[in-house]
């Protein structure tokens, strides 16, 4: 089964990405398992005359499970970079990203050292049912019994500079009711600080994504910001409709217009709306 698996994923990692799709990772068996340097050579070195390792070009991150320690991220990175050209080791043809899955008791305790366990880590996910499991607790729909792990990870990754924070899976997906759950934790977990959420169901896609996109009048707010912060001629502080803007309040509003843009949201269109605000 395991060969069969990796033979197809070869496969499907040698053809183009589907449209609009611009990431594309592979979870692999967790480096306990005895099955992950399999699986990162039907990933990574399995395929001839590729163009980006001596894997698949269309293949950007891998996903590791399980993650207790800063070993198991090394074990994946020194991989990657060994099989990776003196000249692929940076730019365009660096080798994949790494994203970690935490699950445990001894994952949180010890995320410091995981965040800074390689360049390549870009990203933690929060796997809720294992994390769970290991604490010997249920999980309920407020999701409290999960808020101290929930904010150790948005913390110790934006400690470490790392631009993906995923969070729990919603296991409900079906009918009104279901997306109603969906968009409450989505919603919670951006409050919290994370920027995804995994999904079980393509149902669950287009929630998530309009959930953690920078809402219409967010977008309008941090758009009116960077303009006038253009005018201010360097003016720590300032006032826009009777509100303080300052330094920190500046470089909010330039990320969310930044991830505007990723969304797709017409930025330029919004910039040309309110080009004439100028700071208070």
């Amino acid at each position: 089964m395991k060969a069969e698996a990796r033979q197809n994923l070869s496969s499907h990692l040698s053809k183009s990405k589907p449209a609009g799709v611009r990431e594309q990772a592979v979870r692999i068996n967790d480096v306990r398992s005895g099955l992950a340097e399999d699986d990162l050579a039907a990933v990574v070195g399995g395929l001839p005359n590729a163009g980006r390792l001596l894997g698949s070009p269309n293949l950007e991150t891998i996903v590791i499970p399980k993650v207790d320690s800063a070993s198991d991220i090394r074990f994946v990175a020194d991989y990657l970079t060994h099989h990776c050209s003196p000249s692929q080791t940076s730019g365009p043809h660096k080798p994949p990203n790494i994203i970690a899955l935490i699950e445990s008791a001894k994952s949180l305790s010890n995320l410091s050292s995981i965040c800074a366990a390689s360049p390549l880590l870009s990203g933690l996910i929060f796997a809720a049912e294992d994390f769970a499991f290991d604490l010997s607790i249920t999980r309920t729909p407020s999701l409290t019994e999960f808020l101290y792990a929930r904010s150790a990870i948005v913390t110790a990754a934006r400690a470490h500079d790392l631009a993906s924070t995923i969070d729990l899976v919603c296991t409900s997906f079906r009918g009104a009711e279901g997306e109603k759950i969906l968009e409450e934790e989505c919603i919670n977990g951006k409050n919290l600080g994370f920027n995804g959420k995994q999904c079980i169901h393509p149902n669950q896609v287009s929630i998530a994504q309009r959930a953690f996109a920078p809402g219409e009048k967010e977008v309008e707010w941090a758009v009116r910001v960077t303009v006038a912060d253009g005018k201010a001629e360097g003016r720590g502080a300032w006032t826009l409709e009777g509100k303080m803007v300052d330094v920190p309040v500046v470089g909010k509003a330039k990320a969310i217009v930044e991830r505007a843009e990723v969304c797709g949201i017409d930025v330029a269109a919004i910039k040309e709306l309110w080009r004439d605000q100028k700071p208070g």
